[in-house]
């Protein structure tokens, strides 16, 4: 029950259009984006759009006259397919036909992209309100003529016949979905009757019927999904419960950002692969490290939160942490400053704003060194991974510290000199400031350093990354094991102190990797529809198979989370972990 929302850009021509539609062809290709143009005084936005009296949290634009609805609205509340595409300043859509109906004029702003829909408004004769905030839409509701309902080979299909084309939308959880259609007018006799048919794959179906609208809600096997579709002559909605459940999608979304869906085939097991390729050196893209909360280090949060927070257009979860306490466990470099740092010898990824990219294993040294000449070597900075000796916190840790394990030594240290130090007891038990000119180090079962590092000691700290090329670098982060370089499998994860039960397990995963082409390839691969997800072998031949010469594995499992403009492409977004951090995607309006 959402906005069908199918505005046309110039010059381009319909393929169908709906029963009943007439929709104007402009005279000209436009010469510049709506994204470059200026914003006029016919203006407006925010971030609710009410179909019908119904509230979606999606947000809308209003510019020069012409109204914007962010794109991933289009597949999940308005029920609008997104068409392959070549050039990202149109977006070809379907609804209720066999091709194209239109081409939407895109513009992308504050981490979103908008598709226009003022000519199909126009031309449906939908009224369009903004409200402050809001958007009001009203438009037609349809009528439902039946519902049938079969078992297949494949799993379990369910069509719903309906007297025109109508807006609907999808919500998924775990093991199951809500479909929402405005129409109504669904038989209680058949609609009692299909929804206590035995499935395949779709366990229970309810089906419910308002004045506005009709709902169905199902539950399914663990290993499948609903596929949806839309036919023409007559209007009919189909739905597909079905192990090998994605859509094949190649759309060319904002300059420099390519969105692909497919399946990969490794050892004769098909994986369903989400992928954004990213142009690294495209003018107004940019590419940054990502975590919770810019103010701290520490804490886990959705990535679509994340994402949204600093106004990313792409994500793609990164970073391993520790669920128990959210703190970072990998290397985060940010504008050349260690928000946490590497551990282990474990892969990570470096770039730069020219558009090059490094992929290695990722060593930092860090020696302090007294002015008696007493060096103690420092094993991580801004780190949750902890142990005995010498550990480095920073103010990008956060404004304070908080002893982690019992009995630690906080020695503060401002302009390179000891000023204080401060005992502990239990874990938590103690807070102090990180100073802002400075540091604190944590001393952990090490009473040498203890008395070495004594208030008035003067300083000096010297840190080097192996291999050095990484020093050059002002982004970086890290995950691994890594999985190629140079065009070959490279992965050992005992190199990188990964246990052999991580090696071996078949998992959801998320990788990057750098393409023969100089593009950046965010991955992520889920189970096949006759098993699990891949190994850490499969993934590599994975990252291979899609143009990779150089790929690096990133935190998995529940954490594996691909993000674009509002939306997770990889799974329903209940069904992600919370996770500390990600790489986010940039543009500039």
């Amino acid at each position: 029950m959402r906005l069908l929302a199918l505005g046309l850009a110039a010059g381009l021509p319909i393929a169908l259009v709906p029963p009943g539609w007439s929709l104007p062809v402009a005279e000209k290709e436009p010469n510049t984006s709506i994204a470059q143009a200026s914003i006029p005084a016919r203006s407006g936005s925010g971030t609710q759009v009410v179909l019908n009296d119904q509230p979606l949290n999606l947000p809308w634009q209003l510019r020069s006259g012409r109204f914007g609805v962010a794109d991933f609205g289009f597949l999940q509340d308005l029920g609008i397919d997104l068409l392959d595409s070549t050039s990202p300043n149109v977006q070809p859509v379907r609804w209720f036909s066999d091709a194209a109906i239109a081409s939407l004029a895109t513009w992308v702003e504050g981490g979103y992209r908008f598709l226009d829909i003022t000519d199909l408004a126009q031309q449906a004769g939908w009224q369009l309100q903004p409200n402050g905030n809001r958007l009001q839409i009203t438009v037609p509701v349809g009528q439902v003529q039946a519902i049938r309902r079969s078992r297949q080979d494949w799993g379990d299909r369910i069509v719903i016949d309906l007297n025109r084309p109508v807006t609907w939308g999808i919500r998924e959880g775990s093991n199951e979905f809500t479909l929402t259609l405005d129409a109504v007018g669904a038989d209680a006799g058949s609609v009692a009757a299909i929804a206590n048919q035995p499935g395949t794959l779709l366990k229970t179906l309810r089906i419910a019927s308002t004045s506005n609208y009709t709902r169905l809600q199902g539950s399914l096997d663990p290993t499948a999904r609903p596929r949806i579709s839309t036919l023409a002559n007559p209007p009919r909605l189909v739905v597909d419960i079905r192990r090998d459940a994605l859509t094949p999608r190649d759309i060319a979304w904002a300059p420099g950002i390519r969105w692909r869906q497919q399946y990969v085939t490794v050892n004769n097991r098909p994986f369903p692969v989400y992928l954004l390729e990213i142009n690294p050196r495209q003018p107004g893209l940019s590419l940054r490290p990502i975590w919770t909360d810019p103010v701290t280090a520490t804490g886990i949060a959705p990535l679509i939160t994340t994402a949204q927070r600093w106004q990313a257009v792409a994500a793609i979860n990164a970073g391993f942490f520790n669920r128990n306490n959210q703190f970072p466990l990998g290397a985060i470099r940010r504008n050349n400053q260690w928000i946490s740092g590497p551990i282990l010898s474990r892969g990570a990824i470096a770039w730069n704003d020219a558009g090059d990219i490094l992929m290695d294993r990722l060593v930092l040294n860090q020696l302090l060194t007294t002015a008696q000449g007493q060096q103690y070597s420092l094993r991580t900075v801004n780190s949750g991974y902890v142990g005995a000796g010498l550990d480095l916190y920073t103010r990008a840790w956060g404004p304070t510290y908080t002893s982690i394990v019992d009995n630690e030594v906080l020695v503060t240290v401002v302009n390179n000199q000891v000023v204080s130090q401060q005992p502990t007891g239990a874990s938590g038990s103690t807070t102090i400031p990180i100073p802002a000119n400075g540091y604190l180090v944590v001393v952990r079962a090490n009473q040498t350093a203890v008395t070495a590092l004594s208030p008035g000691t003067q300083l000096t700290l010297q840190t080097q990354t192996l291999p050095a090329d990484f020093s050059t670098y002002p982004e970086i982060a890290a995950a691994g094991p890594l999985l190629l370089k140079n065009g070959q499998i490279v992965l050992n994860a005992g190199a990188e102190n990964f246990g052999t039960s991580f090696a071996n397990q078949a998992a959801v995963r998320s990788a990057v990797g750098l393409s023969d082409r100089n593009t950046l390839l965010l991955v992520t691969a889920h189970g096949s529809p006759t098993g699990q997800g891949p190994t850490l072998n499969e993934m590599a031949q994975i990252m291979l198979q899609l143009g990779s010469r150089s790929a690096l594995n990133l935190d998995g499992g529940s954490s594996s989370s691909l993000y674009l403009s509002g939306q997770l492409l990889n799974r329903p977004p209940g069904t992600a972990a919370r996770v500390h951090n990600g790489i986010g995607i940039f543009l500039k309006p």
